[in-house]
């Protein structure tokens, strides 16, 4: 019995592909001069293991040994206590850096009350009216010449400190 036409192309076309897997070049490795080079033949002995880019299977040669100018870490991986502990410190000092941003703001804030305050007393001394007080007693009394001087002083002083 003879087979169909159809079947025999396509069962020599599936030949022809799987016999063009085995024709691919299986090495592949960079010269001295940097020359890249595909071959079915392994590279020269010479041709170091790391500048083999790609070979069969069961030629590959192991792990590449590292450079000798890189330091090898021989240290273990953290355990699981140790990257706990090291999130712990590092939490804490986050929290510590969070809590003194926070005392900075509020003694920028209060800085800038103390200089808004001063100009206010600065503004009312320079004004020339009368400055009445409320003593302990309840009672009101006008402020000195001297008094004012001293107050006055003491807003020039604030402010020098002021941005």
């Amino acid at each position: 019995m003879q087979t169909p036409f159809p079947f025999r192309h396509l069962t020599l076309l599936c030949a022809l592909l799987l016999g063009a897997g085995g024709a691919q070049a299986q090495y592949s490795w960079i010269d001295a001069k940097g020359t890249r080079h595909f071959s079915d033949q392994p590279p020269p002995p010479s041709t170091p293991p790391q500048r083999i880019l790609k070979m069969p299977a069961r030629h590959a040669p192991g792990p590449a040994p590292a450079p000798a100018s890189t330091p090898v870490d021989a240290r273990p991986a953290p355990t699981l206590a140790e990257r706990e502990a090291d999130y712990v410190q590092r939490a804490r000092q986050r929290e510590a850096q969070e809590k003194k941003l926070a005392e900075d703001a509020a003694r920028q804030r209060a800085l800038l009350e103390n200089c808004e305050r001063a100009r206010e007393v600065r503004a009312q001394a320079e004004s020339g009216i009368r400055i009445a007080k409320v003593d302990a007693n309840g009672e009101r009394r006008f402020v000195t010449d001297q008094e004012r001087a001293e107050e006055l002083a003491r807003a020039r002083r604030m402010l020098a400190q002021c941005p």
